[in-house]
């Protein structure tokens, strides 16, 4: 292959390339739907030509059909009154008028028969045209969707689903670390040395109620002969309060304790 062939080649292969590109289908449809209905007045125009002749035909045919019966007319006439020139004449008139409605009516017949060939291809084309118009009509409603969806495609290009979903998983991760934090930390308040203390120190408030009112029903004579039971009771919820009390020091020595080592 020779170097210019190569480079034609070359070039035409480009310039195809950037006409695939700039080529829009979309508008190239529409503009072979105008075309297609420009050229109908177009072809309108040049069936009523061939219709005209073939009018034009017809009335000419009429004429010399007419003109043939007077000139028949005339000769007989003539040779009634013993005008043989007269006649003579009438009759080379016919002889011509009669060779003209033959060549007219041959020629009617012709323009009579292009006239409905030129309707028919008008026709054909008309619907030819309409067909053609619907289905550029369905490819340009394909071709605006496929525009949307290949636009739908993009943006679901850009959209990077996996970055929001490792920051959600990052944030989900982080509120639970902040959750079991504030959990151990409320575990480690409620079983502390002052809630301990706490409760102690509930209960024993909760025994010397209770021992002060089984005094009073003492010293009110209410508790009767179980008098002894109950100061019995009262010792031993006197040893009870004071086991409490050595419980609550002890405690508090090691809270003492636990503060001087830190």
């Amino acid at each position: 292959m020779g170097l210019w062939a190569r480079i034609t080649r070359i070039f035409r292969a480009s310039t195809g390339a950037a006409l695939d590109k700039m080529e829009n289908p979309e508008l190239v449809l529409q503009q072979t739907i105008r075309d297609m209905r420009d050229r109908v007045p177009e072809l309108n125009n040049s069936v009523a030509q061939v219709m005209a002749t073939e009018r034009l035909l017809v009335k000419q045919k009429e004429n010399l059909s007419t003109q043939v019966v007077d000139l028949d007319s005339k000769i007989k006439a003539s040779i009634k009154m013993g005008r043989d020139d007269i006649a003579t004449a009438y009759i080379g008139q016919l002889q011509q008028a009669q060779i003209d409605l033959e060549r007219t009516t041959a020629q009617s017949e012709q323009a009579q028969i292009a006239s409905k060939q030129a309707l028919k291809a008008r026709d054909n084309y008309v619907l030819n045209m309409k067909k053609r118009t619907a289905e550029a009509m369905q490819l340009i409603s394909a071709a605006k969707q496929a525009k949307l969806q290949e636009q739908l495609a993009q943006t679901m290009e850009t959209f990077n689903i996996g970055d929001d979903a490792s920051t959600f998983n990052e944030m989900r991760e982080k509120i639970d670390r902040r959750v079991a934090a504030a959990e151990a930390k409320l575990q480690l308040g409620t079983s502390s040395v002052d809630s301990q203390m706490q409760d102690i120190e509930r209960e024993a408030m909760d025994i010397q109620s209770q021992d002060k009112l089984l005094e009073y029903k003492q010293n009110m004579g209410l508790l009767g002969a179980g008098g002894n039971n109950a100061g019995k009771q009262i010792s031993s919820g006197s040893g009870a309060g004071n086991n409490n009390q050595n419980v609550l020091d002890q405690v508090l020595l090691n809270e003492k304790n636990e503060n001087e080592q830190r």
